[in-house]
């Protein structure tokens, strides 16, 4: 018998078993075991099948419950079921009189995995009566599961404050189909206790309006009847974008009197940025021109009348301050408004009363003798003064012949190069001074030259109280006299000058200057001021000095007075920081000469100095110096490649020297120079052009980014990222590519690494990385471009007055000294500070010429005034 045939017999079987079971019961109904009520209705289903799912291995139950009903079969998938596989159950219902019939079957994972039809595995129930049958609805029975990836997980993101956030989550794939809850920081959310949140929308979460509270990190959790799913951890963070404050009132003008400058600033603090919101655009200070009523200070009238001599034998006589009256803060008239003498000679009676009879006239005529006799002396003292310096004048030419002879000016420089200190020992100084051992800086090594070691019977004057810098801290110290001499703090870009006769005779100083190497205290005002050049601190407290020091520190600002505001700041005795002066302005305490890369101060007071700057525009741009070291790490194959962005300055480069001489690094390319804008624009350093198959370098590590913020207020400390690459074979021994640095949408500067890795393995430290035997003190003539004796006659001739006004005015016009020229007016001598200026500008290039330059062309306007006509009226009127 084939295959077809024995399926064909079985079908049949099945087929007629409810016929024959129906037989069976037909014939209990028709011997009186059924109700009247059974033979006359069709079957009604009290429990249908329902919608099953099967978890793991464990089978499932499907029930149907009829009355009235003689028999009840399961049919699954279109087949019957067989009726061993049936498990049924008969019971009278005492309400209705009527009997119940309950089938139930089990359907395993096997049965379902086995089954493949169209649509999900199924069954119903049919029920018979004696007038017909009856089906049940169909029940599903499926497999459940949930697997484990999302098919997308939610997106971290950042938010404005009050603006819309919107999760996305669709859960894993899953039968039943997974539900979906969410959690803020492992606790469940609900949209129930929170009308701002929505969770009802496709498995999304809906924050309608961002506050500050619901910056944390969100999860989606799926899950159904099998399992539980987590998705990955989505960060939300709301931010606040930064909104200016209101302008503060216009500041009183700068100036007492004359032309000056108001200002006005507001602040980013309505909201203040939060959570990385972006600054504020626009400028933060507004400058106005101001005009300032100049002083006029008060003085006296003439002297009334005397009054009649009173009883007392006294009169007296007023004067008012009216000659000018005291205007615009100008001061009151000095000494006394009233006048009060005795009239009578002293020759007054006890009781007050005048003796007419005791003054004879011929005492009267011995006082007119003695008035005249005096009165003809002083006239003949002033004819003589007169004509002395008449004779005088005339020896004398109108400028003097130093400067008429400008050979005898030149003729007296020497021919020498000055080159910039380098740090020195000073223990083997041999000063016949007093002074603390660890004030003096400790020497390097034999072959260092040391200080002027000539003996010098002084008076050392030092303050018990001087703040002496920690060991990290650059430093240098000096003895220094009368003679001057100069501080430099080596591979920094600061020196100090201290000139000739600054210092009394007989007497010297301990000197020293320090620069903070800890992280910069000054604190701006109100958050904008960077510091542009590292602070430097020089003493002793209580230093007596008869001229201005000379400081010289190297700043890394483009200077343009319509982008900065840079000013000079002073640390007080409670450790705040107080302004000096602003480059800009003008003043009689301090002077300032800002050049390209270093300023140039003129101080009286020993203490904490630091220059400052506050952009006022977009177009600020800072120096930022770009390098790139590289060294081979111990005991790999790998490769390291560090780039440095540091403020342009000599000190702060120092830093990033020092750094790399204890990792061994090799400088692979010249320093560069990037233009930073002050536009709140972010760095990037990417890697370009490594060879692939030579090299690997670690994922998302291509390119990286410095913030904003991290550059432009570094304060003079080093920033620095690293590539590492990791060499494929030991056989490569060359490296090439390119390093990016740009500022968004800004400068953008290229280095370029060409570098053999064998000779990196040899750690060869670069030239500027080897021991330094800096001299960092010069003494006397020694730290001086200009001799001393051509010094003090520059002086001599320029300190004079002529009818032209001061000369030394014109010597700092000639040097191109053109501005604030108040300050020099109050010196003691202004042109020797004029020429300490000029040290200070020229101490590294040993320009002598421009100085002997501007000598001759004085002495040219010299020669033209000596040949006009003695009759032109401009010479009579001198």
């Amino acid at each position: 018998m084939g295959m077809l045939e024995r399926r064909l017999l079985v079908s049949l079987g099945m087929l007629m078993l409810p016929v024959l079971c129906f037989t069976r019961t037909s014939s209990k109904a028709v011997s009186g075991d059924a109700s009247p009520d059974a033979q006359s209705t069709l079957p009604h289903f009290l429990l249908e099948p329902e919608d099953a799912y099967i978890i793991k291995s464990n089978p499932v139950k499907l029930k149907c419950r009829a009355v009235p009903a003689l028999q009840i079969f399961f049919k699954c998938n279109g087949e019957w079921v067989h009726q061993n596989q049936h498990s049924s159950q008969e019971y009278m219902d005492e309400s209705t009189g009527q009997r119940v019939r309950e089938v139930m079957i089990n359907v395993t994972r096997q049965q379902v995995e086995d089954f493949h039809g169209p649509e999900d595995y199924w069954c119903l129930c049919v029920a018979w009566s004696h007038l017909g049958t009856s089906k049940s609805r169909k029940a599903t029975v499926r497999i459940a599961y949930l697997r484990k990836n999302f098919e997308q997980d939610p997106q971290g993101k950042e938010v404005p404050i009050k603006g819309m956030i919107v999760l996305h989550c669709r859960p894993p794939e899953g039968v039943p189909m997974a539900e979906v809850e969410w959690l803020k920081n492992e606790e469940l959310l609900s949209s129930i206790t929170d009308d701002n949140i929505d969770t009802r929308a496709d498995h999304n979460l809906i924050i309608n309006e961002a506050r500050l509270s619901d910056s944390a990190n969100y999860t989606c959790l799926a899950s159904n009847i099998v399992a539980k799913r987590r998705s990955a951890t989505a960060t939300v963070v709301v931010f606040v974008n930064g909104g200016w404050s209101l302008w503060t009132e216009w500041s009183a003008c700068n100036v007492n009197c004359g032309r000056g400058i108001q200002k006005r600033t507001r602040t980013c603090t309505n909201p203040a940025p939060l959570n990385g919101g972006a600054f504020c655009e626009g400028m933060s200070v507004q400058k106005i021109t101001c005009n300032a009523l100049c002083p006029v200070d008060g003085g006296w009238d003439e002297w009334g009348e005397w009054s009649p001599c009173s009883a007392q034998c006294e009169r007296q006589r007023a004067r008012e301050c009216t000659a000018p009256a005291p205007r615009h803060r100008g001061k009151m008239c000095e000494d006394e408004s009233q006048a009060t003498e005795n009239c009578t000679g002293g020759m007054c009676t006890e009781n007050r009363k005048l003796l007419h009879d005791v003054k004879p006239q011929s005492m009267e005529g011995t006082n007119d003798v003695a008035l005249y006799s005096g009165l003809a002396a002083g006239v003949i003292a002033v004819a003589v003064l007169v004509v002395a310096v008449t004779l005088y004048r005339k020896s004398q030419s109108e400028y003097g012949v130093d400067v008429i002879d400008s050979s005898a000016l030149t003729g007296g420089f020497q021919s020498f190069n000055f080159k910039t200190t380098r740090q020195g020992v000073a223990d083997r100084a041999e000063y016949h001074v007093k002074a603390h051992p660890e004030t003096f800086p400790r020497g390097l090594d034999r072959d260092c030259h040391t200080m002027d070691g000539r003996k010098r019977n002084l008076t050392l004057l030092s303050r018990p109280g001087a703040v002496t810098a920690s060991k990290s801290q650059p430093r240098t110290t000096g003895v220094f006299g009368h003679l001057g001499g100069r501080l430099v703090v080596p591979n920094t870009g600061v020196s100090l000058l201290v000139s000739h006769g600054a210092i009394a005779e007989d007497t010297s100083w301990e000197m020293y200057m320090v620069i903070n190497q800890k992280e910069s205290s000054v604190k701006a005002a109100e958050g904008y001021e960077i510091l542009l050049a590292p602070e430097v601190t020089y003493g002793p407290p209580g230093l007596d000095l008869s001229f201005p020091v000379a400081m010289t520190i190297a700043h890394c600002a483009e200077v343009n007075a319509a982008n900065w505001n840079i000013q000079l700041k002073r640390q007080a005795k409670d450790n705040k920081w107080e302004e000096v002066m602003s480059v800009e302005d003008e003043s009689t305490s301090c002077y300032c000469l800002m050049e390209a890369n270093c300023c140039h101060v003129l101080l009286d007071q020993p203490g904490s100095y630091a220059l400052v700057g506050e952009a006022l525009t977009e177009e600020a741009v800072k120096r930022m110096k770009l390098a790139i070291f590289g060294s081979i790490e111990p005991n790999t194959m790998d490769y390291s490649l560090r780039v440095y962005c540091v403020d342009d300055t000599p000190y702060a480069f120092q830093g990033v020297v020092t750094t790399e001489t204890s990792k061994g690094g090799q400088l692979l390319e010249e320093p560069k120079i990037l233009l930073f804008k002050g536009n709140t624009l972010s760095l990037q350093v990417s890697i370009q052009d490594l060879p692939q198959f030579l090299w690997n370098i670690k994922p998302f590590t291509t390119c990286q980014e410095f913030s904003f913020s991290q550059v432009w207020c570094s304060n003079q400390q080093p920033l620095h990222c690293a590539f590492l690459l990791e060499r494929y074979s030991s056989a490569t021994t060359q490296l090439s590519c390119k390093i990016s640095v740009r500022q968004v949408k800004g400068h953008e500067q290229i280095l370029q690494v060409y570098t053999s890795v064998a000779e990196s393995e040899k750690q060869t430290v670069p030239y500027f990385m080897q021991a330094d035997c800096t001299v960092t003190s010069h003494t006397g003539a020694k730290a001086f471009k200009i001799p001393l004796s051509i010094r003090q006659r520059i002086c001599a001739t320029f300190d004079t007055a002529n009818a032209k006004g001061k000369d030394w005015q014109l010597l700092a016009q000639k040097l191109h000294i053109e501005r604030n020229l108040s300050y020099f007016a109050k010196q003691r001598s202004p042109s020797a500070v004029i020429l300490s200026l000029w040290e200070a500008q020229n101490q590294d290039n040993g320009d002598l010429d421009s100085l002997a330059s501007a000598l001759e062309e004085i002495g040219k306007i010299n020669s033209k005034h000596q040949l006009k006509s003695p009759e032109d009226p401009q010479d009579c009127n001198q």
